[in-house]
């Protein structure tokens, strides 16, 4: 495994022009005939969806196959057929979950949110870690893990260490880890994609140098923003979890899902103690949810087999992946420097950019300050232009962020495969006026 960080299939490609690669027209029209409310709010009337790091927009493949097994009420477990059918369904789930995650092993679980899967691995590692020593995370990461990771050093009486994240790039690196972690060093989290810098870190190259100050210790990724915009490499990761929310990957509001390492999955944890070592959801799984998470990988599967004549499922879901990490590097490519003679966001002055202009690890994401304008009233404006933005503040879920950055807000336009650049142009057109007018 490297140990110095590479632009590999978990990071998105150069940003540069001679490598954006859109999907092409007819597919990208038969990709947005497939989710719901691609052009219009069902409140607000017609508008451009950018807004995409909050949470995805939903295929009707989901909303159809949730909907259909929600109705049945029958339990698994039982002698009939509709309780056998169900039982197929939760396997079948779990099967395609295995297949989206790049797992040849370990444990698959799914929990409340994809937060509430995190607090609960963190807990539970904390707890049966050896006394003493320390835990790490780093300033950049969302609170589902920078919040359990202080709150359990606290209660298990650990130093916490708090890594930052270098405020030009937005991101963070194997090497602030290895300055960070010490052979003591029980529990690491690392946040794999920022949705707020839009920034991708190299999971595997962190999670080495950790390996090789602290071989024991436990590795935990927050996958939950890397999801949408590529693939996941389990196996290559030498991690212990990773966790990922549906929602933000074109499924409905259900449950998080969390992999688990053999070395992690059997340690002491809530469980019902007739049911396996490995065995960490608590109560009935909802079939639905596993349902749509296999339309889901359906969806993937067949966006693979139009960008690749490979034969395996997985393999399909890494050329979709590919596809989609392009897509979307064209569209932030175009946002960032314009086109047609419309100006990029970097043209103007008064913009202020999170992370490099040009990085190779800029991943679906771009925030920014715009001098004496409130982010959220940029926000407003692009709204009633139809355009679907957001605000990113210093509170609760992104001030740790912000902070190091000197920024107390920024608006975030956030991509996914299914955009045009049609809409981009739109935006930049609708930025225009807005920014040149203030």
């Amino acid at each position: 495994m490297a140990t110095t960080e590479q632009t590999t299939g978990t990071h998105p490609g150069s940003s540069h022009a001679n490598d954006c690669t859109l999907l092409p027209d007819a597919l990208l029209g038969h990709i947005r005939e497939r989710f719901h409310y691609v052009e219009h709010c069902p409140y607000a009337g017609k508008r451009i969806f950018l807004e995409n790091a909050g949470g995805s927009l939903t295929l009707k493949s989901v909303v159809q196959r949730t909907a259909d097994i929600a109705a049945i009420p029958d339990n698994e477990h039982r002698d009939n057929p509709a309780s056998q059918a169900l039982s197929e369904i939760v396997n079948q789930g779990r099967k395609d979950l295995t297949t989206f995650f790049g797992a040849s092993n370990g444990t698959l679980f799914g929990g409340e949110t994809g937060t509430e899967c995190l607090f609960r691995i963190i807990r539970t590692a904390a707890l049966n870690a050896p006394a003493g020593g320390n835990m790490i995370a780093c300033e950049i990461e969302h609170p589902a893990t920078f919040d359990a990771s202080a709150q359990w050093a606290d209660r298990t009486q650990r130093e916490w260490i708090r890594i930052p994240f270098d405020a030009h790039t937005g991101r963070v690196t194997a090497t602030d880890y290895a300055t960070h972690v010490r052979p003591d060093t029980r529990i690491a989290t690392i946040l794999h994609t920022s949705p707020i810098t839009g920034q991708t870190m190299d999971i595997g190259a962190i999670a080495h140098q950790i390996r090789r100050i602290a071989p024991e210790c436990f590795i935990i990724v927050d996958g939950i923003q890397h999801a949408p915009h590529g693939y996941l490499e389990i196996d290559d990761y030498d991690v212990d979890a990773y966790v990922v929310s549906l929602y933000k990957a074109f499924c409905r509001f259900n449950n998080g899902y969390a992999w688990l390492s053999e070395r992690l999955n059997t340690i002491d944890h809530d469980r019902l103690l007739s049911k396996p070592k490995d065995a960490w959801e608590l109560g009935s799984r909802d079939p639905s949810a596993l349902a749509g998470a296999s339309a889901v990988i359906d969806y993937l599967d067949w966006l693979g087999s139009h960008v690749t004549t490979a034969e395996s499922r997985r393999e399909r879901l890494i050329a979709a992946g590919t596809a989609i990490r392009e897509h979307e590097q064209a569209l932030i490519h175009w946002l960032l420097n314009g086109r047609n003679g419309l100006k990029g966001l970097t043209d103007y002055p008064q913009v202020r950019l999170i992370g490099e202009k040009d990085s190779p690890y800029r991943e679906g994401v771009v925030s920014f300050e715009v001098q004496n304008m409130d982010a959220k009233q940029l926000v407003s404006r692009l709204g009633e232009r139809g355009i679907r933005v957001h605000a990113r503040s210093n509170d609760v879920f992104s001030g740790n962020i912000l902070r190091p950055l000197s920024m107390d807000a920024v608006t975030r336009i956030s991509v996914a495969h299914y955009n045009s650049i049609t809409e981009i142009d739109t935006c930049l057109s609708v930025l225009s006026e807005i920014l040149e007018s203030a």
